[in-house]
């Protein structure tokens, strides 16, 4: 039985290079309060019905969140 509160594991790597890329370089880190530092060892999952990817800051380390939102109602 699944609990609605855990993650659900999604593939990172099935998006394209373009996009993993974007990702990977389009962040904020909370704990040097800087954007586009770079985000390493990405996982994404589902939680909540929302994505995310979560990885580390390139430059100290810390826990970095992206939450992907779709752009297609943006018509």
């Amino acid at each position: 039985m699944s609990d609605e509160n855990e993650r659900i594991a999604r593939d990172f790597s099935a998006r394209s290079a373009e996009e993993q890329q974007a990702f990977l370089e389009n962040t904020w880190c909370n704990q040097c309060q800087q954007v586009d530092l770079g985000m390493v060892e990405p996982i994404e999952y589902e939680f909540l019905g929302r994505i995310f990817i979560e990885g580390k800051c390139s430059v100290c380390g810390e826990p970095s969140i992206t939450e992907v939102v779709d752009d297609e109602d943006d018509d």
